[in-house]
């Protein structure tokens, strides 16, 4: 079997896919901010792995609301999934080609924080702030809901709001703002206490309610954003991402997205998104998930019959309106020796062949105590994976 270093097999792959890059200088060109009414000089990268990512404007600019996402994410699954999900969606109707991404720079945490409150928090705000969470506070009695009755009548569904911005070059020589993406990552949990310190509860959110409040939000956020004058003529797409658990292992995903195209306030019909992430093995699974839950099994076992002193081998696979788009293995190990890993690289890429569809996207993460020891990339109808083994 081949050996490849994971570094030069991307930028081979990249050569030889269909979008190769151009390996030209970059382009300099300047940027406006609308927000500081300034010019900037900025630089879109020639280099283009393929055609499934945006170039990124460099100087790289961090979204004015980063800090949030670790305190309104659940999972370290979802931070991820919540941004990454939303670039898919965008793709819809901002090309990779043409479009250029950056992280939002037109929702401040100071915003946000305000919109992800209830509108009893944020009474002495203006219109634009008000919290866009239920209010906790009974209209009957003018007092705050039990939290018990809160819980039912009136969850946090709106845990975090993600921004992403694309732009596109000019004639003039500069890049402008062209399209705006919104994920409402919503909860499918709220978890409340009955008194200060005291013990966690949670109460399960119905789906429909998710997707009909998450929708109501979507419309009022969009409001908002069109009351902006930098914003008024922008395309925006708007996607509802669904929360998983706190102790979910697998991330949540987007269920509907919407698109209000320029200088549109009104949303028009929500498309649906089939996507979902499943753990494997699997002890009784669907019908969709049942022949690729066999094969990963079989190659399971074959695993446990060579070597028996590791931990245990698990999947995570993708699936894109039934059907699996790419499956990522991890096999966390007790032992580390150099000879030991080689040997077990081997004979797990070989079983990996064997067992696996030729026709999937499919990682292989060797982990021990020491941090990652290897990590194999088989792409779509290839038979010679990429290998590297860490030193």
């Amino acid at each position: 079997m081949k050996r490849y270093r994971w570094i030069p097999a991307i930028i081979v792959a990249a050569m030889l896919s269909a979008c190769a890059p151009n390996l030209t200088p970059d382009t300099e060109l300047t940027q406006e901010s609308d927000t500081e009414q300034a010019v900037e000089t900025t630089i879109i990268p020639n280099m283009q792995i393929n055609d499934k990512f945006y170039r990124t404007l460099i100087p790289y600019k961090e979204s004015a609301s980063r800090g949030l996402v670790v305190s309104n994410i659940y999972t370290k699954y979802d931070m991820k999934e919540v941004e990454t999900g939303l670039m898919r969606i965008s793709q819809n109707h901002f090309d990779t080609e043409n479009y250029y991404f950056q992280e939002g720079q037109y929702l401040d945490e100071e915003t946000l924080k305000y919109w992800l409150a209830r509108p009893n928090q944020t009474e002495d705000k203006g219109p634009e702030y008000q919290g866009l969470n239920p209010s906790s506070v009974d209209e009957a009695t003018g007092k705050e809901m039990d939290p018990t009755v809160k819980a039912t009548e009136a969850p946090v569904y709106l845990a975090h709001i993600v921004e992403q911005n694309y732009l596109t070059k000019t004639d003039e020589n500069k890049v402008k703002l062209a399209g705006v993406s919104i994920g409402l990552a919503l909860n499918s949990v709220y978890y409340y206490q009955k008194e200060q310190y005291g013990e966690f509860f949670e109460e399960k959110i119905p789906d429909a309610k998710i997707d009909a409040e998450g929708k109501k939000i979507a419309q009022e956020v969009i409001n908002r954003l069109r009351a902006r004058p930098e914003l008024a003529d922008v395309p925006i797409v708007i996607a509802l991402f669904k929360q998983a658990e706190r102790n979910a292992i697998v991330p949540g995903t987007y269920t509907d997205y919407n698109f209000a195209d320029k200088g549109k306030t009104e949303l028009g019909e929500w498309k649906a998104i089939d996507e979902k992430y499943v753990t494997f093995p699997m002890s009784s699974p669907d019908d969709v998930y049942r022949d690729l839950n066999t094969n990963f099994q079989n190659f399971k076992q074959d695993v446990d019959k060579y070597f028996s002193n590791f931990t245990s081998v698990f999947a995570t696979g993708f699936y894109q309106n039934k059907k699996v788009q790419k499956l990522d293995i991890e096999i966390p190990i007790q032992f580390y020796g150099t000879a030991e890993i080689t040997g077990f690289t081997q004979y797990l890429t070989g079983l990996m062949l064997n067992h696996l569809p030729l026709d999937l996207y499919i990682s292989v993460s060797i982990t021990s105590v020491n941090g990652p020891e290897v990590l194999i990339i088989k792409e779509p109808n290839e038979d010679e994976p990429f290998i590297h083994i860490y030193e």
